[in-house]
């Protein structure tokens, strides 16, 4: 039984419930969307943190001027005919089933009421009026009120439609008006100084679902200050399922930017400026309609089968390149893979490498032609996407990848987490010769539930965190002689089911890691100032320094779901009395 703490309707369960039948974890996802559970609801799908330095200083706000109008419009044309045919072909659908015996007798009935009519023989009785209605005296709702002075007929100063306009004056725009001090786009200094964002500040995005609906929301978060909030978001068509940070700015070649790329249970991608607030359409979408396109009078409807075009279903996973930023790869639930050009927002290649559906990507940090890629046929495959007609070297795991990733401290390994709970280390030099053949460096039990998410700390060598539905977050410490990790703590940080963990690109907070799950809420854990984080990393990299006496434990939430159910709440503490010690705690080296 789902958890009753996410809802969605019916309708929108049954279609993802329809997409999605295994147990990864997008369909742990669904199965937290329930209709028979608690109407409200809050969960965090994915989050991606901004590096220092690309966001702007000031934000802009959202203009919505001509050109922008015009804009909208020739992108939402054509989506509005397809929608309206769509509902044409839903309208004819509901007809269609009354057979013809219905319809003759529908006629016969029809036929009889104006035989009837015509010799008058016929009186409908009105319904008795309701007596909650008496009270208002809806018959004589529209007599004009009794005027002092003023005889029947005679005609009031204000009777007609313009007679109160002599004490209204007019302007030919707001610059003349003596009343509007302020511009259309000026902004006052105190809400020029809420939007900015300082060099030191990081920007996190979490794709957010709530009561049904979707956004993409722009945290900022302050290390120094411990704070953390939400500086803008944007409304989705459709519930994201995976959010990456693009620095190429779209049909715009050699310019960058700060976007976010956005990938949900429909097939198109849509990328959102970050440096606009308030934002009322993206920038671009990938697979969805272009500009060219919204000029024609008719497009050519989508088809449902996998093409080298556009995906047909949901986008489950992005990466960006990180040498070549123009470049974005997508995985979807049609078993493709996608190679978007930002420059020209269309795809470059499409891939067939997989069976099943695509889950998980990621680029090779030194090569940057190579893709790793992870399905849910149990396999993983590097491509080099110059060649699209080859297949390269493929690994097998026992169960259904989760995600995977590169380690960027030794790029001829990489990681894969798998719905059993097991996160594997491969080195690409050795391939195997059939997927079933495929020999890991070492595996890791790391969580009795499935180990939905991990992260590869990008300053600190050997320091890995997962998470799990298990609710539980646990940082590894794996050592340098390939014998595999062990454990230096374990916590639950009060997030539900964990579905994101992410360590901060930065090497000033290298150390903050975000995590997010099924309760809608985030926090931003600063390890380095874990006791137990300190002594099994000292070693490596330098630790802050303490001003006064011991290093106090930092973390900075934010959270949307204050009320929940005293039920779950009790079966937390149940969880945490029987996992580790108090306060969800389960450490290998505090004693």
């Amino acid at each position: 039984m789902a958890d009753p703490e996410l809802l969605a309707s019916p309708d929108l369960f049954r279609r993802l419930e329809k997409k999605c039948c295994k147990p990864c974890r997008h369909h742990r996802i669904f199965e937290l969307l329930s209709p028979t559970t608690s109407p409200t609801m809050s969960m965090i799908t994915a989050t991606a943190w901004v590096p220092r330095g690309h966001a702007a200083a000031f934000p802009t706000k959202y203009v919505f001027d001509e050109d922008e109008y015009a804009r909208i419009s020739k992108l939402a044309k054509l989506e509005l005919e397809d929608a309206k045919e769509d509902l044409e072909r839903a309208r004819q659908g509901m007809m269609e089933p009354a057979d013809d015996g219905k319809a003759a007798s529908a006629a016969n009935e029809s036929e009889d009421e104006e035989e009837d009519g015509e010799g008058g023989g016929v009186t409908v009785d009105r319904e008795e009026e309701d007596d909650d209605l008496k009270e208002y005296d809806m018959e004589h709702y529209d007599d004009e009120p009794d005027v002092v002075g003023k005889e029947d007929g005679e005609a009031g100063p204000n009777d007609s439609l313009f007679g109160n306009i002599k004490g209204l004056a007019y302007y030919t725009n707001n610059e003349e008006d003596p009343y509007i001090t302020l511009a259309a786009n000026d902004v006052s200094d105190d809400e020029r100084e809420e939007l900015q964002i300082l060099t030191t500040d990081n920007l996190l995005l979490a794709a957010r679902i709530e009561d049904e609906v979707a956004h993409l929301e722009t945290y900022v978060y302050e290390d120094e200050g411990d704070n953390l909030y939400v500086h803008h978001d944007v409304m989705l068509p459709a519930m994201p399922l995976c959010v990456e940070w693009v620095r190429a700015r779209p049909h715009k070649k050699g310019e960058a930017g700060s976007f976010a790329a956005v990938g949900t249970m429909d097939p198109e991608i849509e990328l959102w400026d970050l440096d606009v607030v308030d934002g009322m359409y993206p920038t671009a979408v990938l697979g969805g309609m272009s500009e060219e396109d919204a000029g024609k009078k008719k497009k050519k409807k989508k088809g449902k089968k996998a093409n080298s075009a556009y995906h047909v279903d949901s986008v489950l996973a992005l990466s960006v390149n990180p040498t070549h930023h123009n470049l974005l790869a997508s995985g979807s639930a049609d078993n493709t893979i996608k190679l978007w050009d930002l420059n020209t927002c269309t795809a470059a290649q499409s891939y067939s490498h997989h069976t099943d559906k695509v889950c998980a990507l990621a680029w090779h940090p030194t090569q940057p032609s190579v893709l790793l890629s992870g399905s849910y046929d149990r396999t993983i495959v590097a491509t080099d996407m110059r060649a699209p007609d080859t297949t390269g070297p493929r690994w097998g795991v026992e169960s259904d990848v989760e995600q995977i990733q590169w380690d960027p401290h030794d790029p001829q390994r990489f990681y894969v987490s798998t719905e059993n709970g097991i996160l594997h280390c491969f080195d690409a030099r050795q391939l195997p010769a059939t997927p079933e053949q495929s020999k890991a460096l070492w595996q890791l039990q790391a969580h009795d539930k499935s180990l939905s998410c991990f992260s590869l700390n990008p300053a600190v060598p050997g320091f890995i965190a997962t998470g799990s539905p298990d609710r539980t977050v646990k940082l590894w410490n794996v050592s340098s002689d390939s014998t595999g990790p062990s454990m230096v703590v374990s916590r639950d940080l009060g997030v539900g089911k964990v579905f994101s963990t992410n360590f901060a690109p930065d090497d000033a907070v290298a150390f903050r890691l975000a995590v997010a799950g099924s309760k809608g809420a985030v926090q931003v854990w600063d390890t380095s100032t874990n006791r137990a984080v300190r002594e099994a990393f000292a070693t490596r990299v330098k630790m802050p320094v303490a001003q006064e006496g011991e290093v106090k434990e930092r973390l900075v939430g934010l959270s949307r779901d204050d009320d929940l159910d005293d039920d779950d709440d009790e079966e937390e503490e149940d969880e945490e009395g029987e996992g580790g010690e108090e306060n969800g705690w389960e450490s290998m080296e505090e004693d």
